[in-house]
């Protein structure tokens, strides 16, 4: 049966997951509201019993321009303007917003990534390791491997941190998670270079 966005929002609204996760839960749960809220629950799934995803809806959106030739636009949220406002906040939207200028992820986290990328990247390492001449009975575990560190390096909180690459930019975000008692998130951010083409 079809759900319709209201009910899909409310859940959202009410358990702090994604649209995506909200509408899997109704479809479920054969669009009953009551029910896919309870097997949320069950899951662990709502924010009240997730430690770390208190909503965050507040923040600020900054950006960061290089000589004029690379521009970078970031949002990070927090849970209260009181904390947006605050100057280790905005030190922190600083940073990595010129982190971004100058590592050129591609994504914010693994689980942004778009599950047709990860599969067609994971046949091109296999198909590699194969030709190779590695053992059959191998090449998963290989391939694994080389995958986890394609996508590191080109998502943004596993990238190592440009001013202390002893730590990445998610233990960064943590770090401020810690310091300023609030949930701290990275939602998005868009990098442009001069004379980059779309392709």
């Amino acid at each position: 049966m079809a759900v319709d966005i209201e009910t899909i929002k409310r859940l959202k609204d009410l358990t702090g997951v994604g649209l995506t996760d909200a509408k899997k839960a109704l479809d479920e749960n054969n669009g009953d509201f009551d029910t896919a809220l309870e097997a949320m629950r069950k899951k662990g799934l709502t924010k009240a019993d997730k430690r770390g995803e208190r909503e965050a809806r507040e923040g600020l959106i900054g950006t960061y321009n290089h000589d004029g030739r690379i521009g970078v636009v970031v949002e990070i949220n927090s849970e209260t303007d009181f904390v947006a406002r605050g100057e280790i906040f905005g030190a922190l939207l600083k940073d990595v917003a010129m982190h971004i200028a100058a590592s050129a992820p591609l994504y914010v986290s693994i689980e942004d990534i778009p599950a047709e990328e990860v599969a067609k990247v994971k046949a091109e390492f296999s198909e590699k390791a194969l030709a190779d001449g590695k053992p059959a009975e191998m090449v998963d575990k290989i391939v694994e491997g080389q995958v986890k560190k394609h996508f590191a390096e080109r998502c943004l909180l596993e990238q190592p941190y440009i001013k202390n690459p002893d730590i990445t930019v998610g233990d960064l975000v943590k770090d401020h998670n810690a310091r300023l008692n609030e949930n701290i998130v990275v939602r998005r951010f868009s990098r442009i270079a001069l004379g980059e083409r779309d392709d």
